[in-house]
């Protein structure tokens, strides 16, 4: 039977995907052309669509004029990015079976995806009762035996106890209340069932209300939230791959059993193409759609051009940001191949805990105070600004407290005077403000800094790469070597000069590629040529997220004791410049926090981590 677009869409399972559609009718005639994202779609009468995927591509908002009878004003466009914390509005309408709820409700391994419900009445399992009203928190699907089932869990007495439901499981299953805070973008991945929409209530804005806002002023309602979805899919006589947005006036019907899949053209993404075996490469390929960008080798990969892809291999890359104090900063991967030198820069220390993380057996680290501290202890050394010191080593000390010893964590250090040094004690728990003083002038190959000091570090480019044609690092006033990770990334070349080979990431290429039946040479290829990498502020926190999940945080710093009060006498004026001191003292715990958390503080993270902790 014939649907809207958009009713489709909105009830696709995206695990039976590809799928093949036929266009009814709607607003395109036979021979009409339709433009959209740049790429002409035609859409006559009994088109066929092979649906190779889907995304939201923006939100649609209305804003409640009751929450009773959900009365809706004008519809307001919300892009993905839009600003701000919202909570859910509980769903009122029922699901009536437990398969129901899997095929609308997005269940995954993340709290994100651990949505909760209660039956209006007991559910009763071989070796346990549901009770009415109790909240039934759903957390994976798996097949047991054959068969679908749920892993859900019940708190009772403050354990968690878990059971299985079938999908045959019927009942009125009820959305519970949710006390979480989400961002847009969480809400539309995780939050919104299908053929459902998704009534939510901002609780905070993050930034003031100006006039670009769509969002009346002061706006504290809720709002009922309908995705539109960016349509991915290929014609039954193209060779590319054409967009459609589902709210497009058009009805289909989905003809997949009566059509052979394989007769459509096959794009990869470059994930689909990684995950083949070893064995199947080299292999040629045609590029559907290329990236954009006018760096080689993305320029060269156009619609039509033939490639070999002749193998898939993890890489190293240093993950470099540059050195400034807002939150535009750019961020890079640099690959171990870089030609270019670098000079050290200061780096900024916030506290005497930084010091003992950043100090190394081979060279003396010497620093300026540019914050004053008043000890409260005469066995404590007062720091004020202009202050120098070397850094020696942590132990312990005694002080005086209250008539009584007391052992503390302390930092020992020589403070320079004149002519003689003087060795004084500094708390762990000190919070200073110390710079760097750097006496190497050498130059340093990308490998040598790696080597020779410990990450983060920062760097100026001395001498541009003149290997490439334009060096993005070069134009940096400075850059924060932060740490060394692995990506995947595939060898390819142009099927025309198969030694002239270059590396291209997987997972952060938007291309597709159709498979080529044509012999390949193996050609031994020529050193391969490599990119430095500038990466967004959402790839950031991906690859930080994925080369951090198995690494331990540092330690935290000591607290500083609450009958220990520092008391400072003089304090710099805040400095504007790249370096300008920040409070990080919880940067050490949000430098390993999860991407979620991360996206939702976003403006709160860029903050916090101006100087990323030692580790």
């Amino acid at each position: 039977m014939a649907s809207n677009l958009t009713k489709f869409i909105h009830s696709l399972d995206p695990r039976t995907l590809p799928r093949v559609l036929q266009i009814q009718s709607g607003i395109y005639f036979q021979g009409s052309v339709y433009e959209m994202f740049g790429n002409e779609c035609c859409l006559p009468t009994g088109e066929l669509i092979k649906v190779t995927g889907f995304k939201v591509n923006k939100i649609i908002a209305s804003i409640c004029e009751s929450n009773e009878d959900n009365q809706c004003s004008a519809r307001i466009d919300l892009p993905l990015s839009f600003p701000g914390l919202c909570k859910i509005v509980a769903d009122k309408t029922p699901y009536l079976s437990i398969e129901e709820i899997t095929r609308k409700v997005s269940i995954g391994p993340t709290r994100l995806g651990h949505p909760c419900f209660y039956c209006n009445e007991d559910v009763k399992l071989a070796n346990l009762t549901i009770k009415q009203g109790e909240q039934i928190m759903f957390n994976s699907v798996e097949e047991v035996n054959g068969t679908l089932t749920v892993n859900c869990g019940v708190v009772r007495d403050n354990q968690f106890h878990s059971f299985t439901l079938p999908l045959s499981q019927e009942g009125e299953f009820y959305e519970c209340e949710d006390d979480h805070i989400y961002t847009l973008k969480e809400i539309v991945e995780w939050k919104i069932p299908k053929s459902r929409n998704r009534i939510v209530k901002f609780t905070n804005m993050l930034h003031s209300w100006d006039s670009s806002n769509p969002l009346p002023e002061n706006f504290d309602g809720c709002l009922i939230l309908a995705p539109i979805y960016e349509v991915q899919g290929v014609m039954k006589f193209r060779r590319d791959i054409v967009h459609i947005l589902s709210d497009l006036d058009i009805e289909v019907i989905d003809v997949t059993d009566c059509y052979d899949i394989s007769s459509f053209l096959q794009p990869l993404s470059m994930e689909d193409v990684f995950e083949r075996t070893s064995k199947e490469f080299p292999m040629v390929a045609e590029v559907i759609e290329g990236p954009t960008g006018r760096q080689q080798p993305y320029n060269l990969l156009y619609p039509g051009k033939e490639i070999v892809i002749h193998k898939k291999y993890q890489a190293k890359r240093i993950l470099a940001s540059e050195i400034r104090s807002d939150s535009l900063k750019k961020h890079f991967l640099i690959p171990a191949s870089y030609k270019g030198k670098f000079k050290r820069r200061p780096r900024e220390f916030l506290t005497a805990y930084d010091l003992e993380i950043a100090r190394s057996d081979k060279e003396q680290l010497h620093v300026v105070a540019t914050k004053a501290f008043d000890s409260p202890h005469a066995e404590l050394f007062s720091v004020s600004v202009g202050d120098q010191f070397l850094v020696q080593q942590c132990q312990t000390g005694e002080v005086i407290y209250q008539g009584r010893k007391k052992v503390i964590d302390v930092l020992a250090c020589e403070q320079i005077l004149n002519e003689a040094y003087k060795e004084v004690l500094l708390p762990m728990y000190m919070e200073g403000g110390f710079v760097e003083v750097i006496h190497d002038k050498r130059q340093y190959q990308l490998s040598e800094l790696c080597k020779e000091f410990r990450l983060p570090f920062n760097v100026k480019v001395s001498v541009r790469d003149l290997s490439i044609e334009e060096d993005v690092l070069a134009a940096m006033p400075g850059l924060q070597l932060e740490e060394e990770i692995t990506d995947s990334y595939l060898l390819i070349s142009s099927a025309g000069d198969p030694a002239d080979s270059w590396e291209i990431p997987v997972y952060r290429l938007n291309m597709s590629v159709q498979l080529l039946s044509k012999p390949v040479d193996e050609t031994v290829s020529s050193p391969t040529r490599t990119i430095v990498e500038e990466i967004s502020e959402e790839q950031y926190y991906m690859v930080r997220r994925f080369e951090n999940q198995t690494l331990h945080p540092p330690p935290r710093p000591p607290k500083k004791p609450t009958t220990l009060e520092s008391k400072p006498l003089l304090t710099v004026p805040e400095r504007s410049g790249s370096d300008a001191p920040h409070a990080v003292k919880v940067g050490h715990f949000f430098y390993y926090i999860s991407f979620g958390i991360c996206l939702r503080y976003f403006t709160i993270w860029e903050h916090l981590c101006a100087s990323p902790p030692m580790c």
